[in-house]
Protein backbone atom coordinates (compact mmCIF):
# COMPACT_ATOMS: atom_id res chain seq x y z
CA UNK A 1 0.00 0.00 0.00
CA UNK A 2 1.15 3.29 -1.29
CA UNK A 3 2.31 5.70 1.97
CA UNK A 4 1.19 9.18 0.37
CA UNK A 5 -1.36 10.81 2.11
CA UNK A 6 -2.99 12.12 -1.56
CA UNK A 7 -2.19 11.10 -4.88
CA UNK A 8 -3.15 13.42 -8.30
CA UNK A 9 -2.48 10.78 -11.27
CA UNK A 10 -2.60 12.40 -14.60
CA UNK A 11 -5.49 14.62 -13.96
CA UNK A 12 -7.47 16.43 -17.21
CA UNK A 13 -10.02 18.03 -16.09
CA UNK A 14 -12.29 20.80 -18.16
CA UNK A 15 -15.21 23.65 -16.96
CA UNK A 16 -16.81 22.97 -19.72
CA UNK A 17 -15.53 22.57 -22.79
CA UNK A 18 -12.48 24.76 -21.78
CA UNK A 19 -9.37 22.27 -20.21
CA UNK A 20 -7.91 23.65 -17.45
CA UNK A 21 -5.89 20.98 -15.93
CA UNK A 22 -3.55 19.08 -18.44
CA UNK A 23 -1.98 16.01 -17.04
CA UNK A 24 -2.08 17.19 -13.21
CA UNK A 25 0.50 14.59 -10.97
CA UNK A 26 0.90 15.55 -7.32
CA UNK A 27 1.96 13.17 -4.45
CA UNK A 28 1.89 14.19 -0.60
CA UNK A 29 2.84 12.29 2.33
CA UNK A 30 1.68 13.16 5.91
CA UNK A 31 3.82 15.52 7.52
CA UNK A 32 4.54 17.55 4.62
CA UNK A 33 3.36 20.78 3.72
CA UNK A 34 3.09 21.41 -0.37
CA UNK A 35 3.00 24.62 -2.06
CA UNK A 36 1.52 25.51 -5.42
CA UNK A 37 2.32 28.70 -7.07
CA UNK A 38 1.28 29.90 -10.38
CA UNK A 39 -0.02 33.29 -11.81
CA UNK A 40 -3.77 34.06 -11.69
CA UNK A 41 -5.74 31.44 -14.27
CA UNK A 42 -3.21 29.05 -14.33
CA UNK A 43 -5.17 25.97 -12.67
CA UNK A 44 -4.59 26.22 -8.95
CA UNK A 45 -7.92 27.03 -7.38
CA UNK A 46 -9.10 24.35 -10.02
CA UNK A 47 -6.64 21.98 -8.43
CA UNK A 48 -7.82 22.60 -5.12
CA UNK A 49 -11.55 22.24 -6.04
CA UNK A 50 -11.16 18.53 -8.22
CA UNK A 51 -9.71 17.59 -4.66
CA UNK A 52 -13.12 17.52 -3.20
CA UNK A 53 -14.65 17.02 -6.76
CA UNK A 54 -16.56 20.22 -7.05
CA UNK A 55 -19.24 19.61 -9.74
CA UNK A 56 -18.48 22.54 -11.85
CA UNK A 57 -15.92 20.59 -13.53
CA UNK A 58 -15.65 17.66 -15.27
CA UNK A 59 -12.78 15.02 -14.87
CA UNK A 60 -11.59 13.63 -18.68
CA UNK A 61 -9.11 11.16 -17.12
CA UNK A 62 -6.81 10.61 -14.58
CA UNK A 63 -7.64 9.91 -10.74
CA UNK A 64 -7.43 11.01 -6.77
CA UNK A 65 -6.29 8.94 -4.21
CA UNK A 66 -6.69 9.48 -0.96
CA UNK A 67 -5.19 7.09 1.34
CA UNK A 68 -4.92 4.54 -0.76
CA UNK A 69 -8.98 4.83 -1.67
CA UNK A 70 -10.03 6.74 -5.10
CA UNK A 71 -12.15 8.97 -4.17
CA UNK A 72 -12.44 10.59 -7.63
CA UNK A 73 -16.33 10.26 -7.80
CA UNK A 74 -17.32 10.48 -4.35
CA UNK A 75 -19.65 13.58 -3.08
CA UNK A 76 -17.92 16.72 -1.76
CA UNK A 77 -19.35 16.25 1.69
CA UNK A 78 -18.12 12.53 1.77
CA UNK A 79 -14.76 13.78 0.79
CA UNK A 80 -14.85 16.48 3.74
CA UNK A 81 -16.01 13.45 6.16
CA UNK A 82 -12.72 11.23 5.10
CA UNK A 83 -10.26 14.05 6.27
CA UNK A 84 -9.90 16.56 3.61
CA UNK A 85 -10.46 20.42 4.68
CA UNK A 86 -10.25 23.52 2.31
CA UNK A 87 -10.32 27.15 2.85
CA UNK A 88 -12.00 29.36 0.65
CA UNK A 89 -10.45 32.64 -1.00
CA UNK A 90 -13.82 34.01 -0.57
CA UNK A 91 -15.27 33.04 2.76
CA UNK A 92 -19.31 32.99 3.10
CA UNK A 93 -20.93 35.11 5.27
CA UNK A 94 -23.53 32.86 7.21
CA UNK A 95 -26.50 35.45 9.15
CA UNK A 96 -28.14 33.56 12.04
CA UNK A 97 -25.84 31.10 12.77
CA UNK A 98 -22.67 31.77 15.48
CA UNK A 99 -19.22 30.56 15.01
CA UNK A 100 -19.28 27.99 17.72
CA UNK A 101 -22.90 26.81 16.05
CA UNK A 102 -21.01 26.26 12.64
CA UNK A 103 -18.15 24.40 14.07
CA UNK A 104 -20.33 22.55 16.35
CA UNK A 105 -22.28 21.50 14.07
CA UNK A 106 -19.37 20.97 11.51
CA UNK A 107 -17.45 19.23 14.08
CA UNK A 108 -20.51 16.51 14.57
CA UNK A 109 -20.44 16.15 10.78
CA UNK A 110 -17.01 15.17 10.48
CA UNK A 111 -16.65 13.14 13.72
CA UNK A 112 -20.14 11.40 14.07
CA UNK A 113 -20.10 11.80 17.39
CA UNK A 114 -21.89 14.30 19.84
CA UNK A 115 -20.22 17.75 21.10
CA UNK A 116 -19.27 18.12 24.64
CA UNK A 117 -20.62 22.09 24.46
CA UNK A 118 -18.47 23.22 27.62
CA UNK A 119 -14.97 21.32 26.88
CA UNK A 120 -15.80 22.62 22.94
CA UNK A 121 -16.27 26.29 23.76
CA UNK A 122 -12.98 26.68 26.25
CA UNK A 123 -11.25 24.89 23.48
CA UNK A 124 -12.70 27.24 20.83
CA UNK A 125 -11.71 30.06 23.14
CA UNK A 126 -7.95 28.91 23.36
CA UNK A 127 -7.73 28.95 19.68
CA UNK A 128 -8.86 32.16 19.75
CA UNK A 129 -6.92 33.51 21.93
CA UNK A 130 -3.67 32.42 20.01
CA UNK A 131 -4.73 33.23 16.48
CA UNK A 132 -5.08 37.14 18.51
CA UNK A 133 -8.62 36.62 18.01
CA UNK A 134 -11.57 38.54 20.10
CA UNK A 135 -13.43 35.65 21.85
CA UNK A 136 -16.91 37.76 21.84
CA UNK A 137 -16.61 36.39 18.28
CA UNK A 138 -17.61 33.24 18.78
CA UNK A 139 -21.26 34.01 19.08
CA UNK A 140 -21.20 36.57 16.41
CA UNK A 141 -22.88 35.36 13.08
CA UNK A 142 -20.05 33.52 10.87
CA UNK A 143 -18.15 35.87 8.92
CA UNK A 144 -21.03 38.84 9.07
CA UNK A 145 -19.35 41.99 9.57
CA UNK A 146 -15.83 40.41 10.22
CA UNK A 147 -12.90 42.22 8.38
CA UNK A 148 -10.94 40.23 5.34
CA UNK A 149 -8.40 39.65 8.08
CA UNK A 150 -11.06 38.13 10.70
CA UNK A 151 -12.55 35.94 8.16
CA UNK A 152 -9.44 34.06 7.13
CA UNK A 153 -8.21 33.74 10.54
CA UNK A 154 -12.01 32.26 11.11
CA UNK A 155 -10.76 29.58 8.56
CA UNK A 156 -7.54 29.11 10.03
CA UNK A 157 -9.67 28.25 13.31
CA UNK A 158 -12.30 25.92 11.36
CA UNK A 159 -9.07 24.19 10.38
CA UNK A 160 -7.48 23.74 13.83
CA UNK A 161 -10.99 22.42 15.05
CA UNK A 162 -12.28 20.22 12.96
CA UNK A 163 -8.37 18.65 12.61
CA UNK A 164 -8.70 17.26 9.36
CA UNK A 165 -6.01 14.83 7.72
CA UNK A 166 -5.18 17.07 4.71
CA UNK A 167 -5.75 20.85 4.86
CA UNK A 168 -5.87 22.49 1.67
CA UNK A 169 -5.19 26.57 1.46
CA UNK A 170 -6.75 28.63 -1.11
CA UNK A 171 -5.39 32.04 -1.35
CA UNK A 172 -5.11 32.23 2.12
CA UNK A 173 -2.95 34.78 2.44
CA UNK A 174 -5.23 37.15 -0.14
CA UNK A 175 -5.34 41.07 0.97
CA UNK A 176 -3.98 40.05 4.62
CA UNK A 177 -1.48 42.63 6.42
CA UNK A 178 1.58 41.63 7.72
CA UNK A 179 0.66 40.53 11.25
CA UNK A 180 -2.62 38.89 9.90
CA UNK A 181 -0.39 36.56 7.72
CA UNK A 182 1.90 36.04 10.41
CA UNK A 183 -0.81 34.80 12.60
CA UNK A 184 -2.04 32.95 9.60
CA UNK A 185 1.17 31.18 9.47
CA UNK A 186 1.37 30.53 13.39
CA UNK A 187 -2.31 28.62 12.96
CA UNK A 188 -0.68 26.40 9.84
CA UNK A 189 2.48 25.64 12.52
CA UNK A 190 -0.46 24.79 15.45
CA UNK A 191 -2.23 22.37 13.32
CA UNK A 192 1.09 20.64 11.26
CA UNK A 193 1.93 17.02 12.31
CA UNK A 194 3.93 13.84 11.19
CA UNK A 195 0.08 12.87 10.74
CA UNK A 196 -1.31 14.99 8.77
CA UNK A 197 -0.45 17.29 5.95
CA UNK A 198 -0.72 20.71 4.34
CA UNK A 199 -1.32 22.15 0.56
CA UNK A 200 -1.21 25.77 0.19
CA UNK A 201 -2.31 27.56 -2.95
CA UNK A 202 -0.88 31.04 -3.64
CA UNK A 203 0.47 33.34 -5.93
CA UNK A 204 3.16 35.03 -3.99
CA UNK A 205 5.79 34.16 -1.38
CA UNK A 206 4.30 36.11 1.35
CA UNK A 207 2.64 33.51 3.71
CA UNK A 208 5.82 31.26 3.13
CA UNK A 209 8.07 33.63 5.20
CA UNK A 210 7.31 32.56 7.95
CA UNK A 211 6.68 28.59 7.12
CA UNK A 212 9.53 25.95 6.54
CA UNK A 213 7.55 24.10 3.26
CA UNK A 214 8.57 20.74 1.85
CA UNK A 215 7.78 21.39 -1.78
CA UNK A 216 6.80 24.27 -3.94
CA UNK A 217 5.33 23.24 -7.28
CA UNK A 218 4.63 25.85 -10.27
CA UNK A 219 1.94 25.73 -11.91
CA UNK A 220 1.38 27.35 -15.44
CA UNK A 221 -1.38 26.73 -17.91
CA UNK A 222 -2.25 23.62 -16.48
CA UNK A 223 0.76 21.46 -16.29
CA UNK A 224 3.28 21.57 -12.67
CA UNK A 225 6.43 22.94 -15.33
CA UNK A 226 8.79 22.74 -11.66
CA UNK A 227 9.21 21.55 -8.25
CA UNK A 228 11.64 22.19 -5.99
CA UNK A 229 12.17 23.21 -2.42
CA UNK A 230 11.80 26.31 -0.85
CA UNK A 231 14.04 28.37 -2.38
CA UNK A 232 11.93 27.72 -5.74
CA UNK A 233 9.70 30.23 -4.26
CA UNK A 234 12.05 32.60 -3.45
CA UNK A 235 13.24 32.63 -7.04
CA UNK A 236 10.07 33.15 -7.94
CA UNK A 237 9.52 36.55 -5.48
CA UNK A 238 12.77 37.87 -7.57
CA UNK A 239 12.15 36.81 -10.94
CA UNK A 240 8.52 36.05 -11.60
CA UNK A 241 7.39 33.21 -13.78
CA UNK A 242 8.05 34.72 -17.03
CA UNK A 243 10.28 31.74 -17.81
CA UNK A 244 7.83 29.48 -17.31
CA UNK A 245 5.41 31.10 -19.15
Amino acid sequence: MSDNLLEINNLYLNAEEKEILKGINLKIKPGEIHVIMGPNGSGKTTTANAILNNLEYTKKSGNIVFEGEDISNLKTDEIARKGVFMSFQLPEEIPGISVTNFLKYAKNKMTGEPVKVFKFKEELKQYMEQLNMNPQNMERSLNVGFSGGEKKKNEILQMLVLNPKLAILDETDSGLDVDAIKTVSKGIEMFKNESNAVLIITHNNKILHNLKVDYVHVLVDGKIVATGNQELATIIENEGYGKYK
